[in-house]
């Protein structure tokens, strides 16, 4: 191997190990997030949906109501889209550890998988998204950072074969938080 060829491999080693959070990464960050905690009650968020090329694609108001029965968090929300359209989702979310959750909704295939680590929880999910009359399935990343109490801020990064095809962004907010 030329010394060209060794260079841009240890580079991309190197490059491949500095990228993206890891949730442990958060540990001891404050506020501690507590998933059934923010989310039990009424709670709402606005988001947008973004491509990967910027372009902002939709916007959205989720309402949300939780119920935490001391293992399984239920998560009703309700959808309206700038353009008018409606739908819902509804999350059964199992605290399967101290960190740890798995969840089910009827657009997520198999099990999401999430961990919290001190402000943070990752989670990720395939689901089937839907786009006009049609659904592509996608991989989320998704990432919750707790600012501040009653206010979460949501990144999830939509992949299909690993590329990025765009990105959610959400800000939850607690009414009188």
């Amino acid at each position: 191997m030329t010394f060209r060829k060794i260079f841009l491999s240890g580079l991309l080693v190197l490059l491949a190990g500095c990228g993206g959070n890891r949730p442990a990464n958060f540990d001891g960050k404050t506020p501690v997030l507590v998933l059934e905690d923010f989310f039990r009650g009424e709670t709402v968020a606005w988001g947008i949906f973004e491509d990967r090329f910027g372009k902002l694609r939709r916007e959205f108001r989720v309402d949300i109501t939780g119920d935490w029965d001391g293992k399984t968090l239920i998560l009703d929300e309700r959808f309206a889209y700038a353009d008018g359209e409606r739908a819902s989702r509804v999350w059964r979310i199992e605290k399967t550890g101290v960190r740890t959750y798995e969840g089910h909704a009827d657009d997520v295939i198999g099990v999401a998988k999430g961990a919290v680590h001190g402000n943070a929880l990752n989670w990720q999910y395939d689901m089937d998204l839907k786009i006009g009359d049609s659904t592509l399935r996608v991989h989320f990343d998704d990432w919750m950072y707790l600012q501040a109490p009653g206010v979460l801020m949501n990144r999830a990064y939509v992949t299909k074969f690993g590329i990025e095809i765009g990105s959610v962004t959400l800000t939850f907010l607690k009414p009188g938080g």
